[in-house]
């Protein structure tokens, strides 16, 4: 079956719609009780997970029918969208703190005119976007184009050093500063990147050493008021770290009332869970039940044998894309693809390895399945041109051409993808030299 062409197109088309109808199916759970105590009505937060599934789903028709140059002429102006929203949250952020503008003492907000700036997610008047979702997929885009263009020349540290290497030291901090989690993914995406450029291992070491310099500065950089945290207080990102080392077994502050919370989940779902709708964590006793800690919420409900389903779907996940990036030709899809698959499994283990105790709480979302428009919509946007890079594998490229689908079909969901160049063939060796034929002899 793995032999067939269209293989990678239909594995990912599958663990993708499977996660996606798990994420909708959990996040009414999560909701609907406390939806329905407050207004009534059960369905109002699934529903505007609802509509960003449907946005998702067009940016996901969309970039799966845009060709290779178009979406490679878009990477530095999505990129550079991105950088100037998340330029006026950092901004707005920044006034707040030096007394400028007034915080609201309710959820901390700071507003100018129209625009308002809450820690991650920046409001242009009844619209709310996290700017640092669409920082992904402008590095996505424009680190591939960047990358694709240099070629061979790679291995010289100048090539890396303009423009790859200050645009990623911006993005650091702009980032980093108040969202230490979504950094992380980003900092993923470039490993995954020049990973997938062949750059030399030293330049991987001495990455990770300057990377960890990085974060030891922005874990510090929390005492004096980065994230959520304030000047005098302590340091909640080293806190979190010190709490997953020795988590005391009762706690009242938030940072490890969320691990003791998420561990009672997982203890009381079992190894298949107490029924779906029926756990009794998410009524405002596990924080974030709806987003960062939603993996809790199916670890009671479904227990284990839930979570393994959705483990297991992220590592077909894993497979195909980089199943996809093995198999196609064209550099810049090759790149893509590999950025977009390490960004996705990054993600979903930094999530899930926070919820069951493997590594620190970051704060970052269970792509797919977490509530979060933002997120949702640019997650299935990249899915789409990781499904646009599966259609222009050869073997795939060279069916759809055999046998075409209808032409409405190709108009509704998506062109024939690129025809590739015809294989070459091998040196072929005489007749008379091959084994078991025998030159005449003459008489």
């Amino acid at each position: 079956m793995l032999a067939r062409p269209l293989s990678s197109y239909y594995l990912l088309i599958a663990s993708s719609g499977l996660l996606l109808l798990i994420g909708l199916t959990m996040v009414f759970s999560a909701t609907s009780v406390q939806a329905y105590a407050a207004n009534g009505n059960a369905f109002s937060a699934v529903r505007s997970q609802l509509i960003f599934a449907v946005l998702g789903l067009v940016g996901f028709w969309v970039c799966q029918r845009l060709p290779a140059g178009t979406l490679r002429f878009l990477g530095v102006y999505v990129l550079g969208v991105a950088v100037v929203l998340l330029g006026v949250l950092d901004l707005l952020g920044g006034l707040g703190s030096l007394g400028v503008l007034a915080v609201d003492p309710g959820d901390g907000s700071v507003s100018l005119g129209p625009l308002t700036g809450d820690l991650l997610w920046l409001y242009i008047g009844p619209v709310g976007l996290q700017p640092a979702e669409f920082v992904k997929f402008g590095v996505v885009l424009w680190g591939a184009d960047i990358i694709a263009r240099k070629g061979a020349a790679l291995g010289y540290w100048r090539e890396l050093s303009m423009p790859l290497f200050p645009a990623v030291g911006l993005l650091f901090v702009m980032v980093g500063y108040n969202d230490l989690g979504t950094m992380l993914v980003v900092l993923s995406l470039i490993i995954g990147l020049l990973w997938a450029a062949g750059v030399r291992l030293r330049v991987f070491g001495a990455l990770g050493v300057l990377g960890l310099a990085g974060i030891g500065l922005l874990i510090a950089a929390a005492s004096r008021g980065a994230g959520s945290g304030a000047t005098g207080q302590p340091n909640y990102r080293l806190l979190r770290i010190t709490m997953w080392l020795d988590t005391p077994k009762d706690c009242a502050l938030d940072l490890c009332y969320q691990i003791l919370q998420a561990r009672s989940a997982i203890y009381e779902g079992g190894w298949f869970g107490v029924g779906l709708g029926k756990g009794a964590l998410k009524w405002n006793w596990l924080p974030a039940a709806d987003n960062d800690f939603i993996y809790a919420v199916v670890a009671e409900e479904l227990g284990v044998v839930g979570c393994m389903v959705i483990a297991v779907l992220f590592a077909v996940l894993a497979y195909t894309g980089f199943r996809i990036a093995r198999r196609v030709e064209d550099p810049w899809r090759r790149l893509a693809a590999t950025a977009i698959t390490t960004w996705l499994v990054a993600q979903a283990v930094i999530n899930m390895g926070g919820v069951i105790g493997l590594i620190p709480l970051t704060g970052v979302p269970l792509p797919l399945i977490s509530a979060g428009g933002s997120a949702l919509t640019v997650t299935m946007a990249a899915l789409g041109i990781l499904a646009s890079c599966a259609r222009a594998e050869p073997d795939a490229a060279r069916a759809l051409h055999a046998r075409p689908s209808s032409r409405w079909v190709r108009l509704v969901w998506a062109p024939l993808p690129p025809l590739p160049p015809p294989r070459r063939p091998g040196p072929s060796r005489p007749s008379a030299q091959r084994p078991g034929n025998r030159a005449p002899r003459g008489r």
